[in-house]
């Protein structure tokens, strides 16, 4: 059908609003949406500082900042690319993704010295002592006992004197 003049532009403008409420009543095209992990699920801080913030976007005012980089969190829930996060103190807030990292690390808690051995078993030698808030990368866990590396220095100790162990 040929349409004259300004009639054209308003076929023209017709089809295209035709063809954009067609897109939003059947959904736009959606790119393919990175992987996420359901929830929970542990995590560190990727860098410093991180601000944790009491929404999930960075209209939301901050409510804390971490300076620990390999801080253990618990990711327990997850919007776009925001992670509502519980740190080892307890307090939860939102952290934007990209800041979290999915290597597990773990810090020690309790009171008192944590022994640190050279085998999983409690009649070990002791390699050394760390004290409550240490942090340091999470191997293998077995029998109530965590392989535990900082800055280098590895051992094993009991799972129950670490935050970010076991199963969240």
């Amino acid at each position: 059908m040929k349409v004259p003049g300004k009639h054209r532009y308003l076929v023209e403008m017709r089809s295209i609003l035709v063809s954009f409420a067609a897109l939003l009543a059947f959904g736009l095209p959606q790119p393919a949406m990175a992987q996420t992990r359901e929830a929970p699920y542990w995590a560190s801080l990727r860098a410093e500082p991180v601000n944790m913030r009491v929404g999930p976007s960075q209209d939301y005012p901050i409510e804390w900042v971490y300076r620990r980089k390999g801080l253990p969190v618990m990711v327990v829930r997850v919007v776009e690319g925001w992670r509502l996060v519980r740190d080892p103190d307890g307090a939860q807030g939102w952290v934007v993704a990209r800041l979290l990292d999915p290597q597990r690390t773990a810090v020690v808690i309790g009171n008192g010295l944590a022994a640190i051995l050279e085998e999983p078993v409690a009649s070990s030698a002791l390699k050394w002592n760390a004290e409550p808030g240490v942090v340091g990368q999470l191997g293998k866990c077995t029998a109530g006992w965590c392989e535990f590396d900082t800055n280098g220095h590895k051992g094993w100790i009991r799972a129950d004197r670490l935050w970010g162990a076991g199963e969240p």
